[in-house]
């Protein structure tokens, strides 16, 4: 099998807190929309924590699913699903009437979850606190609440028969799906691959795990919460939603007169192996990250005008840890470079966070712009790049990475450019 083959992007599909469709969140992002207010879905007045990015006027009807597949399956799921049949429909891999333009045997599905069913394990644990015969606990509890079952659902939605799976690395997931399925074309193992994260974790019960975990905003200001590298900041605020792109071996996508939105270039994946929640404070095994994805993807100083989407959470650690990795593995460049965080728009998707980061990124360098950090009017001196404060910026970036930390000390990072032929 060879090593050479280019890996292309034929499709995009994004939920969000501030968009359900790739175009609106792109709109927003450019405009510096925020998606985070009080949260109405469930009473909150006990929590620590009223506030998040959560999912508005979401419609599954819309993306293919049917009435027996909503009732059933948990958000996560759905949002997976959303994502995944916008990104499909824009691939054009399967064309409704014209059937598959791809082998299923050669198509896969690498779709992960930092949490999973949370709401539904939170719903069948109540039950068998309050019944310990289990007698009522549903029989779909399994199969809605495990983490792998939105790739599964995904592969039997598109006839995806290859290789299948379910990437779980807490908030760097979804970037490391993208970039294991990256791999897996590169080196042969299928023509096109349907990857990325989708993510509902914001309930009672994961609000109070995080708050008491010191991890969240306290902020009661919905639009002044989520405030990356401020010297303000207090915790990241939690989001749901759902990222996915349909990655292509270059000439399957050519062969069948696909439109190219990008290409992946480079992928980098290492581990800080320090602590369970903290990040590496010198920012080594980031920065390590960071240098192997750049390297894979011919990173030249004099040449490349570089586009960063940071992980950027707004917590007081990630953010310093981060902006030292950047210059670890970038040295003076650090300041040339365009670096910015969605998730002040956003919140924090967890799972869902680097593939949507990913889809930013090559917008951004599709179009040109930088979107913005919005918040960002105390900058942390610790923190002192060019994270794009508060309005975006026009820019002709030649090079995109996005990166992504999770717990557990998981750090992943894509490189990603325009495609050029």
């Amino acid at each position: 099998m060879s090593n050479n083959k280019r890996v292309v992007i034929t499709g995009m599909g994004v939920v969000s807190a501030i968009g359900n469709d790739v175009p609106t969140f792109w709109e927003n992002l450019k405009k510096g929309v925020c998606g985070i207010d009080f949260i109405n879905e469930f009473p909150t007045d006990a929590l620590p924590v009223r506030i998040a990015g959560k999912i508005k006027n979401f419609e599954p009807e819309k993306y293919g699913m049917d009435k027996s597949f909503i009732r059933k399956q948990a958000l996560f799921s759905q949002y997976g699903m959303a994502a995944a049949y916008q990104a499909v429909a824009q691939s054009g891999l399967i064309s409704e009437g014209e059937g598959q333009n791809i082998d299923p045997l050669r198509l896969g599905v690498y779709v992960g979850s930092g949490i999973g069913g949370f709401e539904i394990q939170y719903r069948e644990t109540a039950k068998m606190v309050e019944d310990p015969s289990g007698q009522w606990i549903s029989p779909l509890f399994i199969p809605t609440m495990i983490s792998n079952i939105a790739a599964g659902n995904i592969a039997i939605k598109f006839h995806a028969e290859g290789p299948c799976i379910d990437v779980v690395t807490a908030c760097a997931t979804s970037t490391n799906s993208i970039g294991e399925a990256y791999r897996a074309i590169k080196h042969g193992y299928a023509d096109a691959i349907i990857a990325g994260g989708c993510e509902a974790a914001t309930i009672p019960l994961g609000i109070c795990g995080f708050a008491n975990a010191k991890a969240l905003s306290h902020a009661t200001d919905p639009k002044y919460a989520s405030l990356p590298f401020n010297a303000n900041r207090g915790g990241f605020v939690m989001g749901d939603g759902a990222g996915i792109m349909v990655l292509e071996e270059l000439e399957h996508a050519k062969e069948r007169g696909a439109e190219i939105l990008g290409e992946i270039v480079g992928y980098g994946n290492t581990c800080d192996a320090y602590h369970a929640t903290a990040p590496r404070p010198d920012g080594t095994t980031q920065a390590a990250c960071l240098r192997i994805a750049l390297e894979e993807a011919g990173f030249d100083q004099s040449k490349d005008n570089l586009y960063i989407n940071a992980h950027g959470t707004g917590t007081k650690l990630n953010d310093v840890a981060e902006t030292k990795a950047y210059k670890l593995a970038l040295g003076d460049f650090a300041y040339k470079a365009h670096i910015t965080s969605i998730k002040a728009m956003t919140g924090h998707m967890l799972g869902a966070a680097g593939a949507v980061e990913a889809i930013t990124t090559m917008l951004s360098l599709n179009e040109g712009i930088v979107t913005p950090t919005i918040n960002l009017d105390c900058p942390d001196p610790e923190c002192d790049l060019d994270y794009t404060p508060n309005t975006a910026v026009r820019s002709d970036i030649t090079l995109g990475i996005s990166d992504s930390l999770g717990f557990g000390g998981h750090d992943a990072c894509l490189a990603l450019r325009k495609y050029n032929g």
